[in-house]
């Protein structure tokens, strides 16, 4: 019986864990960030630069389709973002270009070595990774 017990309160504590490590792995943009608009049509011309943009910056984490899976994040935490997951795709422009804006993590920000537009270009882009 007191075997029983050890193991039932071992499971419940690694379950508890795990959840609270699932959950610090979230990243919600403030609401502020929500009600911002893109300012960049997503035209082919925007697509093509943002995708220029993720060739030349963010691959190596992210993966060339954008899964999460470049060669450089295996050893990330939290790990970089799925960009066809569908809670990805349910946040706005604005939180993802907030996001784009302030980094996180070993996620640098691109607030000042990017320009607005370039940002906004490359929001547009990350939206045809579905």
């Amino acid at each position: 019986m007191k075997t029983v017990l050890v193991l039932i309160v071992s499971v419940f504590s690694v379950m508890q864990n795990l959840y609270v490590n699932i959950d610090n792995t979230r990243w919600k943009a403030p609401e502020s960030a929500d009600k911002v608009a893109n300012s960049i049509p997503a035209d082919q011309a925007s697509i093509n630069a943002g995708k220029h943009l993720f060739n030349k910056l963010c691959w190596t984490c992210h993966g060339q389709t954008g899964k999460g899976d470049g060669p450089a994040s295996n050893n990330l935490n939290p790990k970089p973002a799925d960009f066809s997951t569908v809670e990805f795709n349910e946040q706005t422009d604005g939180a993802i270009f907030w996001k784009i804006s302030e980094g996180r993590g070993a996620m640098a920000s691109y607030k000042t070595s990017l320009s607005i537009k370039q940002r906004w270009q490359l929001v547009n882009y990350l939206r045809t990774l579905k």
